[in-house]
């Protein structure tokens, strides 16, 4: 079986590609590639993109700037973000569309729950910026959340590594893979860090699988939409 549907977490961290901060157009064009295999292969696909190569609405709130204002801030970085996606994703030959969860029409079209349905119809890329559009919600949460309303079949989490671990692999050589997991193993670890405890609560509640994957390696992103074993299925 393969997936006929899915929701692509992307973080900032990774479009930032070779660079410490900010977007790699090179890492982009190369996703891009990527992308357009799956979509050949028959695939939906949404994207949720982060915006941490930017800002963490967390980690700057304080020193005068409150919660609500730096989320908001972090809400602008995943925009950056899904628009040069989109733009290198056409440039490559991806029929890509740009929507917000945060009202910005004259950079995107609004997120619309019929007009996403559409743009998959018609075999399109759908990248979604703005979170959930609201704040204290990580784009993890609002992953699941848009995987959910879309009916996607599962939530493909790209990470630096290759699936879950029992502890950290770049620290200890004796680290263990985990090819499948429950939802309540990963929620109730703490030693699982991978993904946000809220976002795995919401997809145990309604049996969303998550599949954590390297998306950095070619091919991966075809190899899990065609539910081959690739990375750590939560479930």
């Amino acid at each position: 079986m393969k997936f006929s549907r899915v929701l692509l977490k992307l973080s900032g961290e990774q479009l930032s590609g070779k660079f410490e901060g900010g977007f790699d157009p090179e890492l982009a064009s190369w996703l891009a590639k990527e992308i357009k295999a799956v979509a050949e292969h028959g695939t939906q696909v949404v994207i949720m993109v982060g915006g941490g190569n930017y800002l963490r609405g967390a980690q700057i709130a304080g020193q005068g700037i409150q919660r609500v204002t730096a989320d908001h801030m972090g809400m602008l970085g995943t925009m950056m973000n899904a628009l040069a996606l989109t733009d290198i994703f056409e440039a490559n030959g991806v029929k890509t569309r740009c929507l917000s969860s945060i009202f910005a029409e004259q950079v995107a079209e609004p997120f619309v729950h019929r007009l996403a349905e559409k743009h998959l119809e018609k075999g399109r890329v759908v990248i979604v910026a703005g979170g959930i559009g609201r704040p204290y919600l990580t784009t993890d949460t609002a992953a699941v959340a848009l995987a959910l309303e879309l009916d996607c079949d599962a939530v493909l989490k790209a990470t630096k590594v290759d699936g879950v671990y029992n502890k950290d692999p770049a620290k200890y050589k004796d680290a263990k893979k985990f090819e499948k997991l429950s939802y309540q193993q990963a929620v109730e670890d703490g030693a699982i860090k991978i993904m946000d405890k809220a976002a795995m609560g919401l997809a145990m509640e309604h049996n969303m699988p998550i599949v954590i994957f390297d998306a950095m390696e070619p091919g991966t992103i075809l190899q899990v939409c065609q539910a081959k074993p690739v990375g750590t299925v939560i479930s």
